[in-house]
């Protein structure tokens, strides 16, 4: 069957059925096996940056944690060294306290220490008193004199007296 042109429909249906099976078996050995590579190495992609992003969120979850946390902790430092302060200036106060307390002490007990002074300075000279009137006395007596006497125990007398009211 010769068909003017010189074209054989055998020759053609032929060369495309050869095409049909070159593009079946490059569809099958070539195509789709790339194409099932590509999915594949984009489902790994695809499942790493999932992987990332959950890594991510989880990571700024903790992040927020760990803020919270070292912001819970500073506070709570702040708190202990408001607290700390105010120990400390108690303490300061109630030893201020007791350093006063202490200075009264030793102030009552130097007064205390003057006040017998004084009194044994007062006693020590009324005793010397005494004895230089014995000895006055004495020498007095020695020469008979008792108007000398008589003058003598009365200034003693008036001193006496003034010294017991003032």
């Amino acid at each position: 069957m010769n068909i003017p042109l010189n074209i054989d429909w055998q020759q053609i249906l032929l060369h495309m059925m050869n095409f049909a099976i070159l593009a079946g078996g490059l569809y099958f050995l070539l195509y789709k096996p790339v194409k099932d590579f590509m999915e594949k190495r984009a489902a790994y992609y695809q499942e790493l940056s999932d992987t990332a992003k959950k890594r991510i969120s989880e990571a700024d979850e903790l992040k927020a944690q760990y803020e919270e946390q070292i912001t819970k902790a500073r506070e709570e430092i702040e708190k202990e060294k408001a607290e700390a302060i105010k120990e400390n200036e108690e303490l300061a106060r109630q030893q201020i306290a007791d350093a006063k307390k202490q200075a009264e002490r030793i102030i009552a007990a130097a007064r205390a220490e003057a006040e017998r002074d004084n009194e044994k300075a007062l006693h020590d000279s009324q005793e010397a008193m005494k004895e230089l009137v014995a000895a006055a006395t004495e020498k007095l007596l020695m020469k008979n004199d008792n108007a000398a006497i008589d003058m003598f125990l009365n200034s003693v007398e008036r001193r006496g007296k003034d010294a017991e009211q003032g």
